[in-house]
């Protein structure tokens, strides 16, 4: 989540870390922010796999979680490094729409919202409370519908070792791709 949950950090600290190690390259942090976060999404992912059918009940809901909040604690993370407040409505409403991919221009358009080719940060803050209201009912249906869709590869599960290496594929490439949307969704703020 943007400011942390338990033992993972806020966005900014993870930003910031990462800006630090990049030595202030912000492209180069916004890279290492997802090839950090897609590793560390795979050995959770992998880990929540290998207890099979004994634990599917704990690890099923647990690791959806875990990839949801780790998905949008790297979108944040690379919205902040290319200039956006995270503390904005707008942007958190943004964050959560990267979560979406490709599906994210539907749910805009289906909001009222029009742009050409790409959004920009004057867009983004404009959008009005109601139309982000209307917005984030839409998304949690989009990510209701995309949990589901994780829990049948989740049925993997109940074969331990082999249920750890597809949740961890999984979990990796849903950050991975995470992280690749918020790179397209949030141009540089000016």
């Amino acid at each position: 989540m943007v400011n942390g949950f338990g033992i993972l950090p806020s966005a900014i600290d993870i930003a910031e870390d990462h800006l630090k190690a990049c030595k202030g390259n912000r492209a180069a942090a916004i890279d290492s922010v997802i090839g950090w976060q897609t590793a560390y999404a795979s050995g959770t992912g992998f880990a929540s796999g290998l207890g099979g059918i004994a634990l599917l009940p704990i690890t099923l809901p647990a690791g959806l979680a875990a990839s949801y909040i780790l998905a949008v604690n790297t979108i944040a993370a690379i919205a902040y490094l290319r200039g956006y407040d995270l503390q904005c409505n707008q942007v958190r409403t943004s964050v959560l729409l990267c979560l979406l991919g490709d599906g994210a221009i539907e749910v805009l358009k289906q909001g009222g919202i029009k742009f050409a080719s790409k959004l920009t940060q004057q867009l983004i803050a404009q959008i009005p409370g109601k139309v982000l209201i209307e917005i984030n009912k839409r998304i949690g249906f989009r990510l209701l519908t995309k949990a589901g869709e994780k829990g049948i590869i989740n049925l993997m599960k109940l074969v331990p070792i082999a249920g750890g290496l597809v949740s961890a594929g999984f979990d990796g490439v849903f950050i991975n791709t995470s992280g690749q949307a918020a790179k397209k969704f949030f141009p540089t703020a000016s």
